[in-house]
């Protein structure tokens, strides 16, 4: 498998290669108009077409292999188990406020120092009482406001 693997990163490697010296061998689209006023392509290696029909279908091969090789390293490189996994934070170590445990142990009594002071316990709140009660009713103020007088 891993030999498999490697064989076809190196095909991926070179069929790389291959197209990037392709593409820089290809004339441009301006290189046409020159061929028009005789630079004698019709004697050339690859016939009177010249290179841009060998120099295109080659390209067009060696980027097909490229895509071939580039799925074959993706179906190689993933994990394909059935199981379905929480990723990588199931494997991480628990910590934090999930790491305390549910019980918690009771607090050991510290030493009394007689001589710091301590603060007064404070007062205990009062206790509800209901609306029927009379002596819920909040406190009567000191002196009435004059009739005479509106708020503003």
């Amino acid at each position: 498998m891993n030999t498999l693997f490697n064989l076809i990163v190196v095909v991926q490697v070179i069929s790389a290669l291959l197209i990037i010296g392709l593409v820089l061998l290809q004339h441009g689209k301006g290189a046409d108009m020159g061929a028009a006023f005789g630079s004698g392509a019709s004697g050339s290696l690859f016939g009177a077409s010249g290179s841009s029909n060998f120099m295109s279908k080659s390209t067009g091969v060696a980027a097909a292999i490229f895509f071939a090789s580039t799925l074959a390293l993706a179906y190689f490189g993933t994990d394909r188990q059935a199981t379905v996994s929480g990723g990588v934070m199931e494997r991480a170590p628990v910590t934090g406020p999930a790491a305390i445990p549910t019980t918690p142990a009771a607090p050991a009594a510290a030493p009394v120092d007689p001589s710091v002071p301590t603060a007064a316990a404070p007062a205990p709140a009062p206790a509800l009482r209901s609306a029927a009660d009379p002596a819920a009713s909040p406190p009567a103020p000191a002196v009435p406001a004059p009739a005479t007088q509106v708020p503003k």
